[in-house]
């Protein structure tokens, strides 16, 4: 079964057409990256995909269901574009917080292992949210959708904010999910991380779909020196 279906989606904001006819799949058990410049539709694409906005057209359908069904998001864990975890709560106290939400009761075991997959120190858990860097929240929120064990990771710029070690051993840790079976459903426009994480990408420009397959089939269709290089040359 496939993870995602997006089929002839077309959504429009006041007169501009952000997604125009977009249809996709995501296949259950691979990293899928949505790749395209800020204002190419991506995140709308994600919202699109969790009913936070209405479609002017088309269907959505997570493995297999209707996407407006409330049931057809039980099976993910999401994290936004601008995660802000509340500034009031200490770190674990978010990540009990969203475990109950998520109705999960992670092992302490595992709590470590995954804090330890994005260089998080277990310390800064009894710290104010407030006091966290950029990096640090992020990796909060990172953690939580970890923690929630769901077979479907929707993550909107996943990568946002993390220092080089924290994106390296995160790719590491998705990948491993991937290799269970999850499936990572991601929006970047860091050609890194895309080249570097997913089995598959899709190159949204305009709110349409330019090009899916993987970075090295971009790189075969649209020959140049590198990625970045392949990509411009397939918005251009």
């Amino acid at each position: 079964m496939n993870a995602i279906e997006f089929s002839a989606v077309s959504k429009r904001l006041g007169s501009r057409a952000v997604l125009a006819d977009l249809s996709l799949v995501v296949h259950a058990g691979e990293i899928f990256g949505l790749v395209g410049t800020n204002g190419a539709g991506k995140t709308t694409c994600i919202k699109c995909l969790l009913d936070l906005c209405h479609l002017d057209a088309g269907r959505i359908r997570i493995f297999g269901r209707p996407a407006a069904a409330p049931e057809s998001r039980r099976p993910l864990a999401y994290l936004p574009e601008r995660f802000v975890p509340p500034r009031h709560l200490l770190g674990r106290e978010f990540l009990r917080f969203m475990s109950r939400m998520h109705q999960v009761e992670p092992r302490p075991g595992r709590v470590r292992e995954v804090l330890a997959a994005l260089d998080l120190a277990p310390s800064v858990l009894d710290e104010p949210v407030r006091e966290y860097s950029k990096g640090m929240a992020q990796k909060l929120g990172l953690s939580a959708c970890l923690l929630a064990g769901k077979p479907l990771l929707v993550l909107d710029e996943p990568m946002s904010g993390l220092d080089p070690k924290a994106r390296v051993l995160a790719r590491r840790y998705l990948r491993c999910l991937r290799d269970g079976g999850a499936t990572v459903f991601l929006s970047t426009h860091l050609l890194a991380d895309a080249g570097g994480l997913c089995d598959r990408m899709g190159v949204l420009h305009d709110g349409a779909m330019r090009f899916v397959g993987s970075p090295a089939g971009l790189r075969e269709r649209f020959p140049a020196a590198t990625l970045e290089e392949s990509w411009i040359a397939c918005i251009s």
